[in-house]
C-alpha cells in the first residue's frame, strides 16, 4: 500500500520536473501512460528507446505539399516501361491516392500542423484530369489544382531543349515559383510516380523535427531509399529518426521536403535546375547537399515507380506489389 502511494507521488513529481519513467518490468511508461511498443514521442520531445529523449526545439507549424503530375509521358527521358507496365495515368492516380491517405493520417495524428495541398498538372487530357479531380473529391480533401501552361516559360528556359524536356523543366519551375509565394514552414515537392505509405508524411515530419533539433539547423528530407545510394563506396552517417534509421545523402531527385527558409537560401540553385537539361539533371540540387544535411530513410517511405532496373527507382527490401495493390483505384 505504502509502496503504491510512494510510486504515484514519484510519478507525479517526475511529470512536474519533465522527466519520463520507464518501467521495464511492466513494459510501459507510467508518466506517458503508454506501452513501450507505442509511439512515445509527444509535442515537446522525441523519445526513442533506449536512446532517451530529444527536446524538440524545431517544431513544424505548417506544411505545403506541391504534387507535380504529367499523365501523358510514360517515363521522361527514357524509352522504358515502368514496373507493372501500366499506363501513366494509373501511376499518377495510385500515387496521388497514397499521398492523400498519408495527408489524412498526418492530420489525424498531428492535428496542430496545418497542411496545404496543391496539384500542378502539366497538360493532362480532360479525361485524365477528371480522374484526378474525382479522386480528390472522393477523399473530401481541400486541394487546389493548377493547370500549368508551359508557354509562360518560353523566355526562361533554353530553346535548345526538346518539347518533352521543356515541359518537364517548365512544370518543375512552376512548382518552385508557387513555393516562392508560399508561407508554409515546410514545403514538400513530390512527383506523380512516388507511392507513399500511409504513415510516410507523419514519419517524415517527426523525423524532421527530431534531426533538425539535434542538428540545430534546417535539413532536407527525401522519402525514398534510392538504389544509387548503394552503387559505390560512399560513406554515410546513420541517424535515428522518429520510427526508423535514416542515412545522410549527397544526391537527390526532384521529390524532397525542405524548409521555406532553406528553399529561399538556395533559390538560385533551384532556378538554375530549370534553365536547361543538365547532366546529371539534378546537378544544381546536388550542389545544395554539398553544404547542407540531407537524409533518406532506411527502409524507404516512398517508392519511385520506375523501371525495375533503374538505379533511380525501386527501393530495396520493400513489398512493392502489396503497396501498389493497397492504392488501387476503382474506375
Amino acid at each position: 500500500m505504502k509502496k503504491n502511494i510512494f510510486k504515484k507521488i514519484f510519478i507525479k513529481f517526475s511529470k512536474l520536473l519533465g522527466f519520463e519513467i520507464i518501467d521495464q518490468s511492466e513494459f510501459n511508461s507510467p508518466t506517458l501512460n503508454k506501452e513501450l511498443n507505442e509511439e512515445l514521442s509527444n509535442i515537446k520531445k522525441s523519445i526513442v528507446l533506449p536512446l532517451g529523449e530529444v527536446k524538440l526545439t524545431r517544431k513544424i507549424q505548417s506544411l505545403s505539399i506541391i504534387f507535380r503530375t504529367n499523365t501523358n509521358i510514360e517515363i521522361w527521358d527514357q524509352h522504358k516501361k515502368r514496373i507493372f507496365e501500366k499506363p501513366k495515368i494509373e501511376y499518377a492516380l495510385r500515387c496521388l491516392n497514397s499521398v492523400i491517405k498519408s495527408i489524412k493520417k498526418t492530420k489525424e495524428l498531428k492535428p496542430d500542423t496545418l497542411i496545404k495541398f496543391q496539384v500542378i498538372d502539366d497538360n493532362s487530357s480532360d479525361e485524365n484530369l477528371k480522374k484526378l479531380k474525382d479522386l480528390i473529391n472522393t477523399h473530401g480533401i481541400d486541394c487546389e489544382i493548377i493547370n500549368h501552361d508551359k508557354s509562360e516559360h518560353k523566355e526562361k528556359i533554353a530553346a535548345e531543349n526538346n518539347q518533352e524536356t521543356f515541359g518537364n523543366l517548365s512544370s518543375l519551375l512552376k512548382c518552385f515559383e508557387v513555393a516562392k509565394k508560399d508561407q508554409s514552414d515546410l514545403i514538400y515537392f513530390v512527383e506523380d510516380d512516388y507511392l507513399h505509405y500511409e504513415h510516410s508524411l507523419f514519419d517524415m515530419l517527426n523525423t524532421y523535427e527530431r534531426v533538425s533539433s539535434q542538428h540545430k539547423d534546417e535539413i532536407i528530407v527525401c522519402p525514398s531509399d534510392y538504389p544509387f545510394n548503394y552503387m559505390n563506396n560512399e560513406k554515410a552517417n546513420i541517424l535515428i529518426g522518429s520510427q526508423q534509421h535514416w542515412r545522410t545523402i549527397t544526391k537527390m531527385l526532384c521529390t524532397f521536403m525542405i524548409s521555406k527558409k532553406m528553399f529561399q537560401k538556395h533559390i538560385d540553385n533551384f532556378e538554375k535546375t530549370c534553365e536547361k537539361r543538365h547532366e546529371p539533371f539534378e546537378k544544381y540540387l546536388n550542389k545544395i547537399l554539398e553544404g547542407e544535411i540531407g537524409i533518406s530513410p532506411i527502409k524507404s517511405l516512398a517508392i519511385h515507380m520506375t523501371n525495375v532496373n533503374s538505379s533511380y527507382g525501386l527501393s530495396p527490401f520493400i513489398d512493392i506489389k502489396k503497396l501498389w495493390e493497397e492504392n488501387k483505384i476503382d474506375q
